[in-house]
């Protein structure tokens, strides 16, 4: 099982619901049966390792090659800064001074 297996000795204190379609239970019965696992361990695992999926998915940024390179040609000789960025510096810089 996975790093982002739900641990057995957590205690549980939220609850899910879910109604399922008749034929779909059997089917979770004979996975949960075979993955050694009761019908509830497994559908929480299954939710769990769905969720990493989507999770990482949606937080990850694929790159081409070509912008790949760029992004850390970029990095490793950063343009110099220009007028409007400079302006930005200093109008925080001074925000930031006067919180204090």
């Amino acid at each position: 099982m996975r790093a982002a297996q739900v641990k057995e000795n957590e205690s549980a204190n939220d609850r899910i619901t879910a109604r399922v379609p008749h034929a779909t239970r059997p089917i979770i019965e004979r996975a949960a049966a075979i993955y050694g696992a009761t019908i509830n361990q497994f559908i929480v695992q299954a939710a769990v390792e769905r969720a990493n999926e989507v999770l990482q998915s949606a937080e990850t940024i694929n790159l081409s090659t070509r912008d790949a390179k760029t992004f850390l040609d970029a990095l490793a000789k950063p343009p110099q800064p220009n007028e409007i960025l400079l302006e930005a510096v200093c109008a925080h810089a001074s925000l930031v001074e006067s919180r204090n």
